[in-house]
């Protein structure tokens, strides 16, 4: 399987930074009266914006695709999150 065509749907600056952008709401503290099930919405449109941006040019492609990139970022946060948690577990058990 070639991934090299991932590229041309998500923009790999987008979804960085959308990444770090739901890290910072979900751990500043002044930042906790955002409830998390609105971190998806605030994603795909940040990502929209940052799509168009990052492509120079406003079209519905670069919104598509751009919104696409951020909530992959939710999605890669959950992964991570997960990830992490079942290495924590395995270290516990002693395996």
């Amino acid at each position: 399987m070639d991934l090299g065509n991932l590229s041309d749907y998500y923009i790999v600056i987008v979804v960085l930074a959308c990444l770090v952008v739901g890290y910072c709401i979900k751990n500043i503290t002044w930042l906790d009266a955002v409830s998390n099930e609105y971190i998806p919405m605030i994603m795909a449109i940040l990502g929209a914006v940052l799509g168009c941006i990052a492509k120079g040019h406003l079209s519905l492609d670069n919104i598509v695709y751009g919104a696409l990139s951020g909530l992959a970022s939710t999605g890669l946060h959950q992964m991570f999150k997960r990830t992490i948690h079942c290495m924590g577990e395995k270290r516990e058990d002693g395996k």
